[in-house]
């Protein structure tokens, strides 16, 4: 037998043992109860194939060790973008905010729903760390800079909605904690100036930052840009929640779900640590609506219409409103009036990460 022809042979049993060596693993490391149903129909038609292979690339054994390699090997030959994530020397930022077209559509339904709603309607568009960080960005990927966006989206909204500024807030405040440096979404630092911002609009005195008492969640935790890269050159991140001391408690938590099931819980989830969610250490799992009563003695209400950048805003207007209800229209198929009616709040808040403002459907449901 000649050496090439060997050495092909020996390639080809090493690669196959390779390759059942990790897919045994894979399947001990996950279990049944994650793998994808077998039947006549699905392997007859070839979907189980496509559904198997899904499921080998998403849960290959040592997955994210592998990506991790990957990602430090192109960042140390000087590759910045990693799957779409911008490597700086202290923190990550996504890349996708330059191709981003906010949705007219959505002004267009909260004008809509502010023709016929009885009160005064606000709206806070929220930038991600890579528009408050976006000097760190090469120069091609600002085109449509975050700002330029909520310019756009604020010039779109009619002129009796109180439109409130936030992106110039965290912009002075940059060089602090506000942001987390492996995560799009606020730190509960951030969020507290955020809330300041919001609740001077909403006619109250912000609460002294000095009557929080902070207890650290996790030090290791790292975010949304990381589980898009893997790559570990990037400081983990810190974790904190805020509570008030002395000040007002939530005396009841009601969830509604879309299926209109309803039950009492509490909304800030210590248990949190193991989340892949970051904002589920705020209000618990999503759901469509929540309603909070407190034990604030003002009678004042107030209406949330959000995504999931306001759930780290929510405990600190606790201090202020008797009672606040809070709508995710991206949890849910009904329209807005199967959950709660607006006109028993004297105020109405949209709150939303400004990535939110690309989908042209999302705030559909308010005016159902």
């Amino acid at each position: 037998m000649k050496i090439t022809e060997l050495s092909n042979r020996l390639t080809a049993v090493f690669v196959i043992a390779f390759i059942l060596f990790f897919g045994v693993l894979t399947l001990s490391e996950y279990g049944e109860k994650d793998f994808p149903e077998i039947s006549a129909k699905t392997i007859l038609n070839g979907s189980f194939g496509k559904v198997l292979e899904s499921y080998m690339t998403e849960n290959f054994a040592f997955r994210d060790r592998w990506l991790s390699a990957k990602a430090d090997i192109e960042a140390d030959m000087g590759e910045k973008i990693v799957d779409g994530v911008y490597i700086s020397d202290g923190r990550m930022l996504g890349t996708e905010g330059a191709r981003r077209d906010i949705s007219l559509k959505n002004a267009e339904n909260v004008n809509k729903f502010a023709d016929n709603y009885k009160g005064t309607v606000y709206f806070t568009a929220v930038p991600t760390s890579s528009g408050v960080y976006a000097e760190l960005l090469p120069d091609y990927l600002l085109s449509n800079p975050e700002k330029s966006q909520i310019a756009t989206l604020y010039d779109g909204l009619a002129d009796g909605i109180r439109k409130i500024d936030t992106y110039n807030i965290l912009k002075m405040m940059n060089e602090s904690y506000i942001y987390y440096r492996t995560d799009t979404g606020l730190t509960s630092y951030g969020a507290y100036y955020v809330y300041r911002a919001v609740i001077q609009k909403l006619g109250f005195l912000p609460s002294s930052y000095s009557k929080y008492t902070i207890s650290h969640v996790k030090s290791d935790f790292r975010g949304n840009l990381y589980k898009r890269c893997f790559y570990d050159g990037t400081k983990p991140d810190i974790l904190d929640i805020y509570s008030y001391s002395g000040g007002a408690e939530i005396t009841d938590c009601t969830v509604c779900t879309d299926s209109g099931v309803t039950y009492k819980k509490q909304p800030d989830n210590m248990d949190f640590s193991e989340s892949d969610d970051i904002y589920n250490m705020y209000l618990g799992e999503g759901n469509p609506f929540v309603k909070i009563n407190t034990s604030v003695n003002n009678q004042k209400k107030l209406l949330v219409i959000k995504d999931s950048t306001a759930d780290c805003l929510i405990p600190f207007l606790i201090q202020h409103y008797s009672e606040i209800a809070v709508i995710y229209p991206e949890y849910s198929e009904k329209n807005m009036s199967f959950f709660v009616d607006p006109d028993n709040y004297e105020q109405i808040l949209f709150l939303f990460g400004i990535d939110s403002m690309s989908n042209e459907n999302l705030l559909e449901m308010i005016n159902k």
